[in-house]
């Protein structure tokens, strides 16, 4: 039996909210420290902000690694380039099923309202994202991805009844 391993990174859209707090922050940051040569007690608002922007920023710059080695998904989340941390990690064989986003074969999970959603994809609407219902260690979780075509070949050839390519 062969080894499978496919590994696909995703950038995030930022979205123009996330545009609007950059821009604030820093905006604030320049602002208090100019005001802070003249009245001190801005430098110490200046101090704050300037390690807001260090944490924070970094935040708002997000993308996805996919990894899929014999059946096991690993999502690690990686913060402007350099900062890596493991999102969640996902058995195959405890997924029950995957299909893109808007397909008939989710209607029965996507009325459900106890399943808790979380989002690993590019939020960009151009691109074709994929719903995978998978059962964890509390309940059910509806997990939306970006798998590329070697990816979905991949899960449809080790479970071909619970993936739909379409």
């Amino acid at each position: 039996m062969s080894d499978s391993y496919v590994e696909l990174i995703v950038k995030r859209k930022t979205p123009a909210i996330d545009q609007v707090k950059k821009i604030l922050l820093i905006g604030l940051t320049v602002l208090s420290v100019l005001v802070g040569l003249v009245y001190q007690l801005f430098l110490v608002l200046a101090v704050i902000l300037g390690i807001a922007c260090y944490f924070l920023l970094p935040m708002l710059n997000l993308e996805y690694e996919y990894i899929l080695v014999n059946g096991e998904l690993d999502i690690d989340k990686i913060m402007s380039r350099s900062r890596r941390k493991r999102a969640r990690s996902f058995d195959l064989n405890k997924m029950e099923i995957m299909a893109p986003l808007n397909s008939h074969q989710l209607d029965s999970y996507n009325n459900n309202r106890n399943l808790k959603t979380e989002d690993f994809s590019s939020r960009d609407t151009s691109h074709k994202m994929y719903c995978m219902v998978i059962a964890t260690e509390k309940d059910s979780l509806r997990v939306i991805f970006e798998p590329d075509t070697e990816m979905l070949n991949i899960m449809k050839k080790n479970a071909p009844r619970k993936v739909f390519i379409d």
